[in-house]
């Protein structure tokens, strides 16, 4: 059982570095379609400029975000949240094992946030914002196996810790 709890906290440690690290880029739009503009974060660098696609790598090319926000999507991300990544990640900015979750969705797309939660080994080995934040961070991210649905839970949870209405 402590096997598997540690295995749990790495891996939420690993989403967490690989999307919140770094600095403050430009905001992406809000509201039920979702914009490419946003930087790839993390270095002062836009995704153009790093070579990476701000999408990441992956099957989520458009994620479509609700407006408001689907309580329902927000509490399966708490429930991940909970099991697998608080042990590691705080809902503030302050680092714990990894970075604080803050303001994650205003520096990362949301179809790089599902990309990276759902696709870690190939956005780290191919992704070279996600290369970037493992070299800031230090810390690989354990693939969590996370369900689409799971995913896209986390995405709404952290858009409601970010203050997205």
């Amino acid at each position: 059982m402590l096997k598997k709890n540690v295995l749990w906290m790495a891996a939420c440690l690993g989403i967490v570095v690989l999307t919140s690290c770094g600095g403050n880029d430009e905001n992406k739009g809000e509201g039920t379609e979702t914009t490419t503009e946003t930087t790839a974060g993390g270095d002062g660098g836009s995704a153009a400029e790093m070579g990476s696609d701000p999408k990441g790598i992956g099957k989520f090319r458009n994620v479509e975000l609700t407006h408001p926000l689907d309580p329902q999507m927000i509490a399966t991300g708490k429930q991940v949240y909970e099991v697998k990544c608080q042990s590691c990640h705080k809902l503030t900015d302050e680092r714990l094992v990894g970075p604080g979750w803050k303001g994650v969705t205003d520096r990362r797309t949301p179809e790089w946030i599902m990309n990276f939660s759902t696709n870690v080994d190939e956005m780290i080995e191919k992704d070279t914002a996600a290369q970037k934040m493992l070299e800031i961070c230090l810390v690989r991210m354990p693939n969590q196996n996370l369900s689409d649905a799971d995913a896209r839970g986390v995405l709404e949870f952290m858009r409601q810790n970010d203050g997205k209405n």
